[in-house]
């Protein structure tokens, strides 16, 4: 017996997204069904949309979503109806990978998440008229008013957690509190510069204020963004609107350089700007992606001196582990992403959309 309830969905790239009824499958062993109650608006999923990704279309995307079960399949331990959860990226959990506790480099896991748009099995959990749509987006496909999910992909919270607020620590949050915690990993008194101050970049900013770090730089063109870094405890910002960013960080760290770059636009000329200000043993995390194809020509001998370029995907997190750290952080007042957020209703998706990519809003969080 098939779900019906009302999603999102993208007909065609570039198309926006256009509400419709379609049909779930029942959760199988390994799946649960949850009522989303919200779902953060991601710029993946903006680029899918827009057809810079292979994923087949029409099809429902969203990742970051965020709801209560309803039901589970006949193999599922993790969770129960009822439960409150929030959703993130799906994996095999059989790799090396997998087993060694780096999901998100699971030998699988853009087939599983990004590109496949249907289970392993090649059939898709959402349908429309009888036609299969491209579903399973991050093993949820959460911009609906259901969602079944694979079971990796669900993490429990605590019952009265405020879903609207958590939504995006499923992506975007966790991509930039794991960039820093895992990969950059801040000495006493070392210098970070986040390129970026968007969902990711803010969300490295706030995870480096909780670390040793003795100045954190964030760069952006959006003079108000920079403002909310400032309060976020940014030591310094840069407005790289007219200004060479290589330059400016040179006088700011008197030509040492610094010691981490989180590099969030996905913009190939941001990037290789970034890595020029690298200091000896300095490392650049990659973690914006721009298209396919993209190069970017760095300069060997400048690299010698112990500098690293490294790519990071979704902070190298466990979700099981990570995400209910960063849950009682926020809670807690001390990973304060509220600042970040704006709710829209789901009727209001492409309104979301629009002011995402105009840079009036941070973080879009659709609500149910």
């Amino acid at each position: 017996m098939s779900i019906r309830t009302t999603a999102a969905v993208v007909e065609a790239p570039g198309a926006g997204f256009t509400l419709s009824e379609v049909d779930l499958s029942e959760p199988r062993p390994d799946e649960v069904l949850v009522r989303l109650v919200a779902a953060g608006l991601c710029h993946t999923d903006l680029g899918v949309a827009a057809g810079a990704l292979p994923f087949p279309l029409p099809g429902v995307l969203g990742h970051e979503g965020a709801g209560v079960v309803e039901a589970v399949g006949s193999a599922v331990t993790r969770v129960a109806p009822g439960d409150q959860v929030l959703l993130s990226f799906t994996s095999c959990g059989d790799c090396a990978g997998c087993r060694d506790g780096h999901p998100a480099y699971c030998d699988t896991w853009l087939q599983l998440n990004l590109i496949g748009g249907q289970r392993p099995d090649g059939t898709s959990p959402v349908s429309r008229d009888g036609t299969p749509l491209g579903g399973h987006f991050f093993g949820q496909s959460a911009f609906a008013r259901h969602a079944v999910a694979d079971e990796r992909s669900v993490v429990k919270v605590l019952p009265d957690a405020p879903l609207e607020v958590l939504a995006p620590l499923g992506c975007g949050v966790m991509t930039g509190v794991g960039a820093v915690w895992h990969v950059a990993a801040p000495c006493p008194g070392s210098t970070l510069l986040i390129t970026g101050a968007g969902a990711v970049g803010l969300s490295a900013l706030m995870a480096a204020t909780h670390s040793p770090a003795g100045r954190v730089i964030v760069v952006d063109r959006i003079i108000d963004r920079l403002a909310l870094a400032t309060r976020l405890g940014a030591t310094d910002v840069i407005d790289t609107s007219g200004t060479e960013l290589d330059k400016v960080v040179e006088e700011i760290t008197c030509g040492r350089g610094v010691d981490a770059v989180i590099e969030t636009t996905g913009n190939a000329d941001v990037l290789r700007s970034a890595i020029l200000t690298l200091g000896p043993r300095g490392t650049a995390v990659i973690v914006g992606a721009p298209p396919f194809g993209t190069c970017v020509p760095v300069d060997v001998n400048f690299m010698i001196p112990g500098r690293t370029v490294t790519g990071l995907t979704l902070g190298d997190a466990e979700t099981r582990t990570m995400i209910p750290v960063l849950a009682d952080l926020v809670l807690a007042g001390r990973l304060p992403i509220g600042e970040l957020i704006t709710h829209y209703p789901l009727s209001e998706i492409n309104t979301a959309v629009a002011d995402v990519v105009a840079g009036r809003t941070i973080k879009p969080v659709l609500t149910f």
